[in-house]
């Protein structure tokens, strides 16, 4: 095969088992790469209730066949697992030097398996792939223990790593890389550590064969001159995703005091504008041309790195009003490994649980100092409140009951990223048909609905978000690139096939991707609905009642709130576009058209199929 190396890497850490296996070819024609291979490899090898932090999960790193190569944006790896924090199919993407090296080692996935008896990590370099002892990096932040692995091994490495949130278990410690990169917001930090697993590095030397080495050459130049001409480019790279803030307090979408609001007093202070003249430099992932790393110094005089989703979540949704203050909590946050999505929704829920006198710790709005002192508290597991807080909304709520449930901002156990959609069914939606739980990566609809009318539960706006599922959660998930080049400046998705058939030799259409993605999705619903063992209906795709019951009372949108009936529709139109049953089950029908009939036994063991 041209394009892929055609080969997985396995690792028991349990015996330092390591073993090479050639794939077959319809494998990668079937699931192309990243999420597809980790989708499928679950699916076949991790049992139905299997504890995600047991050594029978299995930790996997998937590229694509255009991982690494030159061209835009393609610097990416896909980390997933069984989700600790969601107990069904879990996985994200983060940019590293890892990706490229696990290609020119000769593997386009890593599967992790078993538990090291003591911690270890795992260097791969081309055939020669051993697990050393990791006892001077455990116990160590993120970016310390990349600096060492650096100084021993050399700075052209790639590495994923977790910090102390991980080791510790937190059920939303995610990967790192890169001295900021993360990824894998459902645990996939918290299951390396299960593993005793505190780091993989790779290192190779070989590149994989193309079946147009010089036509992708060309195509590569001029994608990364397409790109960096384009009229939004210069705009883009003033603030990267930062842009959005004060679009989503104009427009009454900015999470704020727990989701209560869409608007926040003091938005202005936290917003990108403000964040442009603090800004000392901007980072980004392996050849990226949109780098959306934005530093600047904070309140303790060191340099973090800041974007969107995470001041929103530890600023507005949390009352911080200081800039450089939520820059720390996100520094120590990307320290330890720590989600600072879910690790943002948990502490606004604490702070709410302690107004409501549910909890009986004080933590009020804003308070940068216990809300410091929480994160450590969460990373390492701390005290009764940070312990609690370490396993997320969902099971915080379950513990505390007194209708904690309402404002426990999370579905299917993922906490919400950063959109409030009291007034955004399209978006609601989106977080609540989302394949790993609440997040805006797979269809980030809610600037085409507020361009539509986002009053409206109307069907066109179910046709956008699977649109969007297709190239955000299929194509660049499975080709495993960046989303920003074409969501931001416009960088055509046509480019994509021409990459692909230069690379491999295949003249797919984007038809064909679609397929693809459309494929993936219902696996990873079967899985879903495997692991709960048929205990699955409709209210798993169901958004936080908050959202249908409080309605905004601040802004120009006061009042409004998500209308149940409305929402139900748009959940049964999608069912029927997505080929899936009223409970949002795969239809044996739907399941056999896209190739995956070897599903319906494993799923009919828990659930009768339509």
């Amino acid at each position: 095969m041209k394009g892929w190396t055609g080969q997985l890497l396995r690792v028991n850490l349990s015996n330092k088992d390591v073993t090479t296996e050639k794939y077959p070819k319809e494998f990668a024609l079937q699931f192309v790469g990243g999420r597809g291979f980790a989708a499928k490899i679950l699916w076949d090898e991790v049992p139905k209730g299997t504890n995600p932090l047991s050594p029978g999960n299995k930790f996997i790193a998937a590229v694509g066949p255009l991982s690494g190569l030159a061209m835009p944006n393609v610097g990416k790896v896909v980390v997933a697992a069984k989700s600790p924090l969601t107990g069904g199919y879990g996985d994200g993407n983060l940019g590293s030097h890892f990706g490229s090296q696990l290609r020119r080692a000769g593997y386009d996935v890593l599967v992790v398996e078993g538990k090291a008896e003591t911690p270890s990590y795992v260097l791969i370099q081309d055939s020669e792939v051993n697990v050393l002892e990791a006892d001077h990096l455990w116990g160590k932040g993120a970016f310390e223990a990349e600096q060492k692995l650096e100084e021993t091994h050399g700075k052209s490495i790639g590495t994923l790593m977790i910090g102390q949130g991980g080791e510790h278990l937190v059920k939303y410690a995610t990967v790192r890389s890169m001295m900021g990169r993360s990824g894998g917001r459902p645990g996939m930090g918290a299951v390396m550590g299960s593993k005793n697993l505190k780091a993989l590095v790779a290192k190779g030397s070989s590149t994989p064969e193309l079946a147009s080495p010089e036509a992708f050459r060309q195509l590569g130049r001029d994608g990364f001159k397409d790109i960096r001409e384009k009229p939004g480019y210069d705009e883009w790279m003033t603030q990267g995703t930062m842009l959005i803030h004060a679009w989503c307090q104009e427009y009454s979408v900015l999470p704020s005091y727990n989701f209560r609001e869409g608007q926040f007093e003091h938005a202005e202070a936290l917003s990108g504008g403000t964040m442009e003249k603090l800004k000392e430099k901007t980072r980004g992932c392996p050849s990226c041309t949109m780098q959306c790393g934005h530093c600047i110094k904070d309140s303790e005089g060191l340099s973090a790195e800041l974007d969107y989703e995470n001041v929103a979540l530890l600023g507005s949704n949390i009352g911080m009003r200081d800039l450089r203050e939520v820059a720390t909590l996100n520094r120590l946050a990307d320290e330890y490994g720590l989600d600072t999505i879910s690790l943002g929704n948990t502490i606004g829920f604490a702070m709410e649980a302690s107004e409501k006198g549910i909890l009986d710790e004080k933590l009020d709005w804003g308070d940068f100092h216990a809300t410091r002192k929480l994160i450590t508290d969460i990373a390492f597991r701390a005290d009764n409140l940070g312990n609690m807080l370490a396993d997320g909304t969902q099971i915080m709520a379950k513990q505390l009951g007194k209708s904690t449930q309402n404002f426990a901002m999370q579905i299917k156990g993922l906490e919400i990223s950063g959109y409030d959609c009291h007034a955004a069914p399209g978006m609601a939606l989106a977080f609540g048909v989302c394949s790993i739980g609440a997040h805006h990566k797979e269809s980030w609809v809610i600037t085409h609905e507020v361009d539509v009318g986002r009053e409206t539960y109307d069907e066109s706006k179910v046709d956008k978000i699977i649109e969007l599922q297709r190239i955000r959660g299929g194509l660049f998930e499975q080709l495993v690139g960046c989303r920003f080049p074409w969501i931001e400046v416009g960088f055509d998705l046509e480019w994509y096939p021409k990459y692909f058939a230069a690379a491999t030799g295949l003249k797919w259409t984007l038809d064909d991707f679609w397929v693809l993605s459309d494929r993936i999705y219902s696996l990873v619903r079967s899985y879903w609905v495997r692991e709960f063992d048929g205990e699955w209906d409709r209210s798993m795709d169901y958004p936080p009642a908050r959202w249908f019951t409080e309605p905004l009372s601040v802004g120009p949108l006061s009042g409004t709130k998500l209308e149940k009936e409305g929402y139900e529709k748009l959940l049964s139109w999608y069912y029927q576009k997505r080929g899936w049953d009223e409970r949002g089950i795969p239809t044996k029908k739907r399941l056999k058209e896209q190739d995956l009939e070897w599903i319906i036994p494993e799923l009919e063991k828990v659930t009768k199929l339509s």
